[in-house]
């Protein structure tokens, strides 16, 4: 971590010692230290490996831990995008430490990514799913829900900490009326778990995920084949958990065995069941809040870690929501 020197007047300047992955987190054309200065309202000038951060005292802190983050995680080895600006802008302006951030519980390792939280409610999760047996990530689309507890699910293999990865998802049309579809029983449920399969490409090497499907050591399912089973030596993910009924919940979570791990998320706003059936994942969150060992993490719409729109659009969702829900006698 580079210490900020603040200058005389409203200035602060940071020293790196490498240029050249300076040059890496500044981006082509300099494009985040743009975000960065639009982010925190500040203007960030380079010469050689010196940054200068001109703005309020406040203001230039933030960016600074920002830059330092960014430059740290580059030194890492990890590649720096705009999502990554993004996230550590999100961290900073959320309180967190970006700085701290993948140096300690919150860090996941694979085969092809080095994966850090993006949002300080990331950071939870990723400790939460570490320390306990059964976690439950709810919240909107977008906030890494999924992709984080994939990517644990994959450190714990290839750590040997689990023998397998077990992925499911309820097989229930998001409002849309699919039809019989054509091909064997792989192909007819493959549409409903593809998320699962595309999370999973991006943690492993191609031919290995398929080497690790055909052994059984990495199982994609839908959830009604979890019935009868006892998942020992695994971790367990079950996906778009508020499509499932109370039933079929009590059902998966009951199939946890020996030295197993589960993750369930979902979006309590987003269920496509038959309208008025209840969903599992509701029900679950009243049932079991309190109870030793489970760990709840909720995101919200400031955790959206997808286009910048996609966050927007999240906003603007949920404002109408709620203004339906204040206009009901």
């Amino acid at each position: 971590m580079v210490t900020p020197v603040d200058e005389p007047g409203d200035t602060t300047l940071l020293e790196f010692e490498d240029n050249r992955l300076l040059a890496d987190v500044m981006g082509e054309h300099h494009a985040n230290l743009v975000r960065l200065e639009k982010a925190f309202g500040v203007t960030v000038s380079t010469r050689g490996n010196r940054v200068a951060i001109q703005g309020a005292a406040s203001d230039r802190g933030q960016a600074a831990d920002a830059l330092n983050a960014l430059y740290d995680r580059r030194a890492g080895g990890q590649r720096i995008d705009a999502g990554e600006v993004d996230g550590a802008i999100r961290l900073v302006q959320g309180g967190a430490s970006a700085h701290g951030a993948g140096r300690g519980l919150d860090l996941i390792v694979t085969k092809k990514r080095r994966i850090l939280p993006r949002s300080g409610t990331q950071g939870a999760y990723i400790e939460a799913l570490k320390t306990n047996e059964l976690v439950f990530g709810i919240g909107p689309a977008g906030t890494g829900k999924t992709y984080l507890a994939v990517a644990l699910a994959v450190s714990f293999y290839l750590e040997r900490k689990v023998d397998r990865i077990i992925l499911s998802r309820p097989a229930v049309e998001a409002g849309e009326r699919l039809g019989f579809l054509p091909g064997d029983m792989r192909e007819k449920i493959d549409p409903y778990l593809r998320p699962l399969y595309d999370a999973l490409y991006d943690m492993l090497p191609a031919e290995e995920v398929v080497k690790r499907l055909e052994s059984g050591e990495i199982e994609v399912a839908p959830l009604a084949f979890m019935r009868g089973r006892t998942l020992a030596n695994a971790f367990v993910i079950l996906d778009e958990a508020q499509n499932c009924t109370p039933v079929q919940m009590k059902m998966f979570l009951t199939r946890m065995g020996e030295n197993s791990r589960m993750a369930i998320t979902g979006d309590p706003s987003q269920v496509d069941l038959p309208l008025g059936s209840k969903s599992g994942l509701k029900d679950a969150l009243a049932t079991l809040g309190g109870v030793d060992g489970i760990g709840i993490v909720e995101f919200g719409e400031r955790d959206v870690v997808r286009h910048p729109l996609v966050t927007r659009i999240v906003q603007a969702y949920t404002a109408a929501e709620r203004g339906l829900l204040d206009r009901k006698p």
